[in-house]
């Protein structure tokens, strides 16, 4: 079995930046000549996370209103308390969303659908420098 690994490195905008990363994703997937794996992403940091989503306006609209929903971003956060800062909801975004995920690696490129883009979403409050470490482990070619 091949491991491989490699980083992407970004900037982002804050207060839930979403960004299509599968090109970068799908470079290294390629470079890491494996034929029949996984590919596991990613995202460093507390206030990130790693997902998937069609890649267009309307649906980076709902994912954005549905958090919005679920955790707000205003000062009511214990965290806030505790630090005396203002991100408690980028936190709690990120743990519900989850910091990484895991695709099938499929004849040496990436296995997912035609509409399904991976995404790096930064809930922090402030625009900030992210890196997303991708390891790719399987069969070579």
């Amino acid at each position: 079995m091949a491991t491989f690994q490699d980083k992407i490195e970004l900037r982002t905008k804050g207060h839930t930046d979403v960004l299509d990363i599968t090109a970068e994703v799908g470079r290294i997937v390629t470079a890491s000549k494996v034929r029949t794996g996984m590919v596991n992403v990613s995202g460093t940091g507390s206030t990130v996370a790693i997902s998937t989503l069609e890649y267009e306006p309307g649906c980076i609209s709902d994912l954005r209103r549905a958090l919005d929903l679920i955790a707000p971003a205003n000062s009511n956060y214990a965290h806030n308390a505790r630090w005396g800062d203002d991100n408690g909801y980028a936190h709690l975004r990120s743990a519900l969303m989850g910091t990484a995920k895991t695709f099938p690696v499929c004849e040496g490129r990436l296995g997912i659908g035609t509409w399904q883009q991976i995404i790096l979403c930064d809930f922090d409050d402030r625009p900030r420098g992210r890196e997303v470490i991708v390891t790719v482990f399987g069969d070579p070619q």
